[in-house]
């Protein structure tokens, strides 16, 4: 089958993000049987030696110039069009500056000539350049990753937004244009239930299916022994919203109190590209940014605790599953531990679940006191990762979904 697959984030190498991730585990699984033709956008951060590493994966490795992201910048009369665009046309500005009439040409020309089976766009931004007539001729999948609507919807109401009056305006648009793009395609894939809940409330007619995220093993390996001590870890890109606010959370609230009890406590934010705000909680006693790293596997083995404290976000995070994979204990939030089953009747312990403040304190102290307690969760976290969260597993189930003949 000849596969499509539209993503204007470079999805290599797969270290970079969620949405990185997942796009490059599982176009790699679909290369094993499939012939793919990949259409991307390469940031300024790309390298040749990466986008020639990326071809060894594809049939066929496209790539174009991303457009400059002037979404959040401009005088006030700018943004003011853009929002009356945004009205009218229905589309977000953030989808539109990532546009490239280039790319939608090139894609319109393939897709006209008959050269694909089966178009995917991988994270719903990539939708604008699929026409509503391809439908008609060829298989059209959306690989969601997150609501745009839910996202925006939740930020709004943990008070994170970045701007609340602009996000106030845009949610209704928003559902609006979730509801409206959706439509253009044979099959949803979204990576958590309550995902799968917000998108048939919008589509009920249309075909959705769950395919969570997974975890590379090999990259992944579980730790050989439990480093004891009183150390916390967060896994992250430090310039996304959801984990700057995660890392500000805990650093403020959480991580003061921990170190009355235990004062040698050291917290260290490992991940790239670190915002202002967090580079900032350097200043804090015990706090450590790395920014990227060469290896997040190494800081994860040396880690006591991983603390996932999302507050925002939805889907399932790598950055859970990863922690998990390595065998490291997670204490996490609703968010953190969205779409996996790790407490409850008859399920084995795989993680503590926090939210609130003494939450973390009274269960983090008790994994630094209780080396069973942090085996115990070790073991069944990478035993739930190795039988259900794996990028094998997930591309399996994509596959089934873009070589389905149901409409």
């Amino acid at each position: 089958m000849n596969i499509l697959m539209l993503s204007s984030t470079f999805p290599y190498p797969p270290t970079r993000g969620g949405t990185q991730v997942r796009t490059f585990h599982l176009l790699k699984y679909l290369s094993q049987h499939h012939a793919i033709t990949l259409v991307t956008q390469r940031e300024p951060g790309v390298t040749d030696a990466e986008v020639l590493e990326l071809r060894d994966y594809v049939d066929n490795l496209i790539v174009f110039n991303r457009p400059q992201d002037t979404s959040e910048s401009g005088t006030l009369l700018e943004k003011i069009q853009r929002f009356y665009y945004f009205i009218q046309k229905g589309t977000p500005p953030s989808v539109l500056n990532r546009y490239s009439s280039e790319m939608q040409t090139w894609i319109d020309n393939f897709v006209e000539a008959g050269k694909c089976d089966v178009i995917t766009c991988e994270h719903s931004v990539n939708e604008i350049y699929v026409r509503s007539h391809f439908q008609k001729n060829l298989r059209t999948i959306v690989n969601v990753h997150s609501s745009v609507y839910g996202t925006c919807r939740n930020q709004l109401k943990t008070g994170i937004s970045e701007n609340r009056f602009r996000d106030r305006l845009y949610l209704p648009l928003l559902r609006r244009y979730e509801q409206r793009y959706c439509s253009k395609f044979s099959a949803i894939v979204v990576t958590t239930e309550e995902d799968r809940i917000q998108m048939q409330e919008f589509n009920p007619k249309t075909e959705i299916q769950v395919i969570p995220n997974g975890v590379d093993l090999v990259s992944f390996p579980y730790r050989t022994h439990d480093p004891n001590g009183h150390r916390i870890i967060f896994i992250g890109a430090m310039d996304n919203l959801a984990n700057i606010d995660a890392v500000c959370f805990f650093s403020n609230e959480v991580l003061s109190e921990i170190q009355k009890l235990y004062p040698d406590t050291t917290f260290d934010i490992v991940g790239s590209r670190p915002a202002p705000e967090v580079l900032a909680l350097k200043e804090k006693p015990g706090i450590t940014v790395t920014g990227r790293v060469p290896s997040m596997v190494e800081y994860l083995h040396k880690a006591t605790v991983c603390v996932v404290p999302m507050r925002t976000g939805f889907g399932i995070k790598n950055k859970t599953l990863e922690a998990m994979a390595a065998g490291v204990p997670v204490v996490a939030s609703e968010r953190g531990l969205e779409g996996l089953s790790v407490d409850g009747s008859n399920i084995p312990p795989r993680a503590l679940r926090a939210n609130q403040p003494t939450e973390y304190v009274t269960l983090i102290s008790q994994l630094f006191e209780n080396s069973q307690l942090r085996t115990k969760l070790s073991r069944n976290a990478r035993q739930l990762v190795e039988t259900e969260f794996t990028w094998e597993s997930a591309g399996k189930r994509y596959e089934e979904v873009l070589t389905s003949t149901g409409c």
